[in-house]
């Protein structure tokens, strides 16, 4: 437990948004644009959870404050991958745009990446392709979701209205049946929107 606070201690508190990301955001969004990354900043920076669960929960919960909008309607295309800072200074994005700012959060918070998917999902409820957060506590482990459409992160064994297609993080890509077995099937470089995201993202979130 020590060595945990020890590790999140350090883990985001240097996480510093460059100043020109903080104005290029107020000047094409509004102050409350800034006003929400530095919220973000302060969020990542003074985070004291105990344990990775709680890291989990309140990344959760600090993103799925905003607002769901389909990418036709706030980018003018069909499916876009947007950064956390560009998630954060809108206010407002889909699936995949809450499911990357939690990945990324919960990086800075210290989880290590291999604890941590991106996981795309058949939503049978919304009966379309869906996006979430996958967290593997061990290897092998059964994974806990996190999720924009539900508040509690609740394993995947109770999610049935969830159906994993495939998962990914910076380090590999995999069928949704072989995430737990550690079998990759590629590289997560070979997906065109990951990449696209990647060169957008600010240089404190590399």
């Amino acid at each position: 437990m020590l060595a945990l606070l020890i590790a999140s201690v350090f883990a985001g508190e240097s996480f510093t948004l460059e100043q020109r990301v903080l104005d290029a955001a107020e000047g094409k969004y509004g102050v409350e644009a800034r006003k929400r990354l530095l919220a973000w900043q302060e969020f990542v920076r003074n985070d004291n959870s105990n344990s990775e669960q709680e890291k989990l929960e309140r990344a959760n919960r600090f993103f799925n404050r905003l607002t769901f909008v389909s990418d036709a309607i706030l980018w003018q295309k069909k499916d876009y991958w947007a950064t956390p800072v560009e998630f954060l200074a809108r206010n407002e994005g889909d699936c995949e745009d809450f499911a990357v700012a939690k990945y990324f959060t919960l990086k800075l918070l210290g989880v290590p990446e291999q604890k941590l998917n991106i996981t795309y999902v058949k939503a049978w409820k919304l009966n379309q392709a869906h996006m979430v957060v996958t967290y593997y506590a061990t290897p092998g482990a059964e994974p806990l979701v996190l999720d924009n459409l539900i508040e509690e992160i609740k394993p995947g064994s109770e999610r049935p209205d969830l159906l994993p297609v495939y998962s990914f993080n910076g380090s590999g890509l995999w069928l949704a049946q072989e995430r737990r077995k550690g079998k990759l099937v590629g590289r997560s470089a070979r997906m065109k929107l990951w990449n696209e995201l990647l060169e957008r993202m600010p240089d404190s979130l590399h």
